[in-house]
């Protein structure tokens, strides 16, 4: 009996830019571990729409589903990473209505578990501040900085260099011109080639012309989406849940004396600024087993404040907590620092994590463990 793997992607859902794979170390370690333990699975990425609202990318969700799925009757189960665990939290809800014409029960009833890996299923602040006019140019120029990265590695330190300056002045938006932010888009855009700088400039179109998304991620849009979206009797939900280190002058000084290093961790240091502001009204109650699994992983229950640089690591529990790890928001699905290893892994932003390799390859064990799991 064939598995099938759908692994659906978060606010930069860049799978369709050739060789930048958003998932693929989760992908290429899931098919070799499937196949160790003897097991037949198809893994895939999902292309989905990067800002789309949350019932957008779950139509796109079943496009992915009814184009690659078999004849078989398989089981079928859904990872999401950041916002794509709504996504395929909606997928499954029953009676969830996507659009006209469009037929989701044949392909909901066939999920037998929803992974949510770093999802923010009581939102984030970091969607509010990217709410405001400053705070959607940052998002277009975030986006083009994580594709830039995972394709070159880094950013050119002159980039980099004014990037960080721009985020530690984010509070102070007065002095701020659209030229520089201008500037900073073409000379990262001038390094893809022909093509690829085509494509690059087709995503962040595709960022800039549906922001549905943004609004439904806020504390308060995303009451009203768990308001309307049930689970699935029979489906298993289970959670990854991320905490990442606060920035502080120890963060930086281990981030070592590289002006590069140093620049990306001011990046991160805005993003958990922005996001470490949970009211602490929106901070969601949880149930004992997941308050216990917290603690044995963290040695603490995290406090609201504390996040992965993009979602509050409290807003991520749902369902059993499958794994409760020290890393930031990208950490968990292979992009973080270790370039020694083939393929290698890129990091997106220095945060200080510490989260490797080996930690990877057992959260993605543990996760295999839970798709696997017999019903009750």
């Amino acid at each position: 009996m064939k598995h099938h793997i759908y692994l659906v992607p978060g606010f930069f859902g860049f799978t369709n830019l050739g060789e930048l794979v958003y998932f693929g170390h989760v992908r290429d370690f899931l098919k070799a571990e499937f196949a160790r333990r003897g097991i037949e699975a198809e893994v895939v990425a999902i292309l989905s729409h990067p800002t789309a609202s949350i019932r957008q990318r779950a139509a796109d969700l079943l496009r992915g589903v009814q184009e690659t799925i078999s004849g078989d009757d398989g089981p079928v189960h859904l990872v999401g990473h950041s916002t794509g665990g709504l996504d395929a939290r909606l997928f499954v809800s029953p009676g969830a209505s996507l659009r006209e014409g469009l037929d989701l029960e044949p392909y909901a009833r066939r999920v037998r578990s929803v992974v949510t890996v770093s999802t923010p299923h009581a939102g984030t602040p970091l969607a509010s501040f990217f709410l405001g006019l400053f705070g959607q140019q940052i998002l277009k120029l975030l986006s083009l900085f994580t594709v830039y990265v995972l394709r070159f590695g880094r950013l050119p330190l002159k980039v980099a260099f004014r990037l960080g300056h721009l985020l530690s002045r984010a509070d102070d938006q007065l002095g701020w011109k659209q030229t520089i932010l201008d500037q900073l888009f073409d000379q990262l855009l001038g390094d893809f080639s022909a093509d690829r700088r085509e494509a690059v400039s087709r995503f962040l179109g595709d960022v800039g012309k549906d922001t549905s998304l943004i609004p439904q991620l806020t504390p308060e849009g995303i009451d009203l989406f768990n308001a309307g979206c049930e689970d699935r009797p029979g489906v298993r939900y289970g959670s990854v849940v991320t905490q990442a280190r606060q920035p502080s002058l120890r963060t930086r000084l281990s981030a070592g004396l590289d002006p590069y290093a140093q620049i990306t961790h001011t990046v991160y240091a805005f993003l958990y600024g922005q996001t470490h502001r949970m009211p602490l009204n929106k901070t969601p109650l949880h149930t004992a087993e997941q308050t216990a699994a917290l603690i044995e992983a963290y040695g603490a229950l995290p406090a609201p404040q504390a996040c992965d640089g993009v979602v509050p690591t409290r807003s991520q529990v749902f369902g059993k907590v499958i794994g409760a790890v020290r890393a930031d928001h990208l950490d968990a699905i292979g992009h973080f620092d270790q370039p020694t290893h083939q393929p290698p892994h890129v990091d997106w932003l220095i945060s200080g994590s510490g989260f490797r390799r080996p930690q990877f390859e057992k959260l993605w064990k543990d996760v295999t463990d839970f798709m696997l799991e017999e019903p009750r």
